[in-house]
């Protein structure tokens, strides 16, 4: 039987890419610096995986996603020809990670899901961004699990066993709920139970992977609502 639920965050629950480019947007527009805010926020993003990746095949020692989304900022804010931020400027728009929006089922979903299991992140955001995007955004976890947690990055082993292991749960009384097929891979190799969300829209023009479920997961759903459905919440 399962009794907690693992949600990836960036993609799954909040809207990263439309938060991120409101964000710039505004600040382009307060500091005439003339960039287009989707274009940023997916730059800045497709330096994700890579800056992971290092941290992953162990040539570089575990640091919060929160270092590396600033090391990547700076390469972005250089690509798009933008030299006129300060450093407390810089550091603020760093932050939009912690202020990222729902998708506008998440909420509803979660406070379902929230009345049968326990519910907790499975991200690779650090444990201040997960905090302060949960208070931004009324997401009702019970529990911040995921990279900085296990001091590795999903999908690594050890980030969703060290949460299993947290909770003294064995792998198949957890499910991971994603809108990544990848990750739910990850995590049913190891005995979790999966559930897939579709976000089509997560990458906007970019995306070209997770439309739709590729295997057999638990649960294949169109919303946070609809496995909310699905679970009988």
């Amino acid at each position: 039987m399962v009794k907690a639920l693992f949600f990836d965050v960036f993609g799954t629950v909040v809207d990263w890419r439309n938060s991120i480019a409101a964000e710039v947007d505004r600040l382009s527009d307060a500091k005439g610096l003339g960039i287009d805010g989707q274009a940023f926020a997916l730059a800045w993003r497709r330096r994700y995986q890579p800056a992971m990746k290092v941290i992953r095949s162990g040539d570089r020692g575990f640091v919060a996603l929160d270092t590396l989304h600033r090391e990547n900022l700076l390469e972005v804010l250089e690509e798009f020809g933008v030299d006129s931020l300060s450093e407390a400027e810089i550091d603020e728009l760093n932050r939009a990670w912690h202020r990222l929006s729902p998708w506008p089922d998440s909420v509803p979903g979660l406070t379902r899901l929230k009345k049968k299991f326990i519910i907790a992140t499975m991200s690779n955001g650090n444990v201040a961004l997960m905090v302060n995007m949960a208070k931004n955004g009324g997401l009702p976890w019970d529990m911040i699990l995921g990279a900085e947690i296990s001091q590795t990055y999903k999908p690594q082993p050890e980030t969703y066993l060290t949460g299993c292991r947290l909770l003294h749960l064995a792998p198949e009384e957890c499910m991971m709920v994603a809108a990544h097929n990848d990750d739910l891979v990850a995590a049913r190799n190891l005995g979790l139970k999966t559930a897939f969300i579709a976000r089509p829209t997560e990458y906007g023009p970019e995306q070209t992977v997770d439309f739709k479920a590729e295997h057999a997961f638990d649960v294949i759903a169109e919303s946070m609502e609809g496995v909310a459905d699905q679970l009988g919440c």
